[in-house]
């Protein structure tokens, strides 16, 4: 890639590519909660995910986890519940449909299961990392403003160099991402999926 970035110690990491985030028949799909621009996401990326295994590189997928708490409802967030009213049982739960990686970009060579926005939250992300010598990430996914950006962010504390992918990532408004973008470009390189795949290939 750059002189910055080795593709052998380099990850494709990717924020919440879920089937229920993206699927028609997913929780957000069934609540109407559908986006053209991040239904379009998997398309752009699995061309990064190919070339930079075919450099050494490796595909990780954090996806966003429900734990099932008692009944079966989900241990969920007071501030998600009110902004998503329509998560319930069943949704985002490990090993359900919903909770699993789009088809398009399955398998991931790791998935890591999340509880919050970044991906470095309460689970072995850090710990993949490091027993794979890996010091840099790829970065896409959604939304734009909250997993991404978090994760982002998480991984500038810890000197984890990182690229974001301009339009391998997206919220569902798009001033939302474009000022995003710019926030972010203080702690990242922002770049597109076609200049980083020009890059690996």
């Amino acid at each position: 890639m750059t002189d910055t970035i080795d593709p052998n110690r380099t990850a494709l990491l990717t924020i919440d590519l879920q089937n229920d985030f993206l699927h028609p028949e997913g929780a957000y799909g069934r609540a109407g909660q559908t986006s053209a621009i991040i239904s379009g996401l998997p398309t752009r990326i699995k061309p990064l995910a190919e070339a930079l295994r075919a450099k050494g590189g490796v595909y990780i997928s954090a996806q966003f986890t429900l734990v099932p708490g008692p009944g079966g409802e989900p241990l969920i967030a007071p501030h998600l519940k009110k902004l998503r009213p329509f998560l319930g049982k069943g949704d985002f739960a490990p090993g359900a449909f919903g909770h699993a990686l789009v088809d398009e970009l399955a398998p991931a060579d790791y998935t890591v299961e999340k509880v919050a926005y970044s991906a470095f939250y309460q689970t072995r992300l850090e710990y993949i990392l490091r027993a794979l010598d890996i010091d840099s990430l790829i970065i896409g996914g959604i939304v734009t403003n909250g997993g991404v950006a978090s994760t982002v962010r998480d991984a500038h504390l810890r000197n984890i160099h990182t690229v974001l992918l301009s339009d391998g990532c997206a919220a569902f408004k798009q001033e939302v991402h474009d000022a995003t973008l710019i926030s972010l470009g203080s702690v990242t390189p922002v770049r597109t999926c076609a200049e980083v795949l020009e890059d690996l290939t």
